[in-house]
Formats: structure tokens, sequence, C-alpha cells
């Protein structure tokens, strides 16, 4: 019974003042938590209160921070769950106790709400310094601004941070720890807002300097996406695709021979936009972008190409007869938004 009594009151939680108090221990051998919730907010999500970080040899209290949002599991023996960081969208502890910096010293992370992307966990973070643990600004902001606690990869000594806009945009940003500074170095870019195309932005660092890579593809398994004529140039390969999108918008892309985006038409998405003129009598489509003129010709089965006129001259971009498959004519009988006929 005695036993009993003593984990109600310092494992579980005792009744103080109208508040609820818990003892954490275990999740680092120099350093105690003491989680104080106010009475009214034990049974909510979100839970108003404060936890402190207390030095297990002196007992002296070194950190106290407030929150209108805490959140925390207990386990089966009734403890405040600690050290997890199951990430990017799975539970993460009100306490992280790892090393952040790599320089063999385990650090403290300390939840103080949720501040983080779609109103998720954020931290503070205490670097552990010659005598104790110290505010870090620079590693903190990484657990704010991103979703979440930030990964940390002791073999690389690099720390990644995830952040994201709904189910379309996605960054990955990974930082290498230098002269106890996160300093970004590779930042990748994942955009699917303008479907059907998919563009990966891809920025590295060196010092403060900055290369930027775009790439841009598309996926034709998509639904409502279908190709209406496609083939490829005689000269270097390249595919050139006219498709439509849900049987009212067309479009015209350029691919590389790795599949890759080089130029695509028209830049924005719109319906009830003159984008394309079709000449049903010869059999070509045309379309302008800023001071080019584009006209894609279907004579035959095989003989087809583009006549690119610029600054005065007129190029002719010959399609490889044995890759020629659709044809300008299959455009005539659909009814499509951004295509006018001449």
């Amino acid at each position: 019974m005695n036993n009993y009594l003593s984990l109600v009151i310092f494992i579980i939680s005792i009744q103080l003042f109208g508040q609820t108090e818990y003892v954490i221990k275990g999740f680092s051998e120099k350093y105690s938590g003491l989680l104080t919730i106010e009475k009214g907010y034990e049974n909510d999500v979100f839970k108003k209160g404060k936890i402190r970080i207390i030095n297990s040899q002196t007992k002296k209290e070194l950190i106290v921070v407030n929150s209108d949002e805490f959140t925390f599991n207990l386990d089966s023996n009734g403890e405040v769950k600690t050290n997890i960081s199951e990430l990017p969208y799975g539970e993460q502890s009100i306490l992280i106790y790892q090393d952040f910096n790599f320089d063999g010293k385990k650090d403290l992370a300390i939840m103080d709400g949720q501040n983080s992307c779609y109103h998720g966990p954020s931290f503070n973070i205490y670097i552990e310094g010659e005598k104790t643990l110290e505010f870090n600004a620079e590693f903190t902001r990484l657990a704010q601004e991103y979703c979440g606690m930030f990964q940390t990869n002791s073999e690389t000594n690099t720390i990644t941070t995830m952040t994201k806009s709904g189910c379309c945009w996605h960054q990955f940003s990974t930082f290498k720890v230098i002269d106890n500074t996160p300093k970004l170095m590779l930042q990748i870019e994942e955009d699917a807002t303008n479907t059907p195309y998919y563009t990966t932005t891809t920025t590295t660092w060196e010092g403060n300097k900055s290369q930027q890579h775009i790439e841009k593809t598309i996926d034709f398994t998509e639904d409502g996406i279908s190709e209406v004529f496609a083939f490829k140039l005689n000269k270097n390969q390249k595919k050139v695709i006219v498709f439509n999108i849900n049987n009212r918008v067309l479009n015209y892309a350029l691919l590389r021979t790795d599949e890759t985006v080089e130029f695509a038409y028209p830049i924005t998405f719109a319906y009830q936009n003159n984008d394309f003129t079709l000449n049903t009598s010869q059999d070509t489509l045309t379309f302008k972008n800023n001071d080019a003129t584009y006209k894609i010709y279907n004579i035959n089965a095989t003989n087809s190409g583009i006549l690119v006129k610029t600054k005065g001259k007129t190029y002719n971009l010959k399609a490889s007869k044995h890759s020629i498959s659709g044809g300008i004519s299959d455009i005539k009988s659909l009814n499509l938004d951004n295509v006018i006929n001449e």
C-alpha cells in the first residue's frame, strides 16, 4: 500500500494548490524536470502550464518554460514520456535529450508550445556549454519555423528540417553544423501545385555562394491527361508532346532526352484563354511566346515538325519519321477552351 501511494504521489502526479505536477526523471543523467499543469487544463489536449529543468546533483532550478499548449503522453507507469522524436508527423515528446551540435555532449530540447507548421510542436533548444545548458537561438529557429523538431545525422554532422504547404508543396533543408552554428547547405523544394507539372528546385550553398537547379517533369499517367500529338525532333531526339487536360485545355511541352521539361506552354494554366490557333485546312497549330512564333505542322504520317520564327529568322525543326504518334487532326474533334479555329 505504501509503495502504491508513493508511486501516485511522486511519479504519476500530485495535486498541489489546484495544480497537477509531474516529476520527470530518466531522460538524462544530469537533469530532471518538473511539469506543472494549471487547474482546469488537465484533460485538455493542449495544456497550460510550465516546465522546470533542475540540476539533479545541486537541485538548482536552471530553466523555466511557460506554455499555453503543452502536449505530452504518459507511459504505462504514469510517467511523462521523453526522448521521443517520430518525424515528421509522429509523436514528439515534451523533452528530447541528445547531441544536437555533434560535440559529444547531449543537449536539451524543451517543448514551448505548438508554433511550428500546421500548429505542430515547437521547441526551445539548449546547448550544453562548459558549465550548464545555454539557450541557442540558431538551433531553436530550426525547431520553430519548420514542421516540428529537426532531425540529426551524427555520421554527416548535419541537421535536416521539413516544412510544407498543403498537399502539394514541400521543402527539405539540410544544415551543416560549423563552429557550433547550423549553416544551410542544401534546400530542395518539391512543387506540385501546377499539375500536371512537377517542379523540383535544388539550391546548394558553399559559404555565401549559392547555385540553383530547377527540374520540371510531367506525370502523363495522371487522371485527365491525354496525349494528342507527339514526335521526336530529328536533330536532337528531344520530344514534342501536345496534350490536353480534362478535354478542355491544350498544352505543349518539349522534353529533353531524360524526360525533363525544357519548355512548356502555356506558362500559366487558365480556361477560356486564346493560347493556340488551329488551322483545320492546313493541319497546323500555332502559338506565340514572347518574341517567338511556333507553328506545329502535320502534313502526313511521316512529315511533321515545328516552324519556329524568331528575330526575323525561321527554323524548321523536323520530326523523326518513325517517332510520330497521333496528329493535329485529332484536335479537331475536341472542344477545347484555349484553342481558336481559323
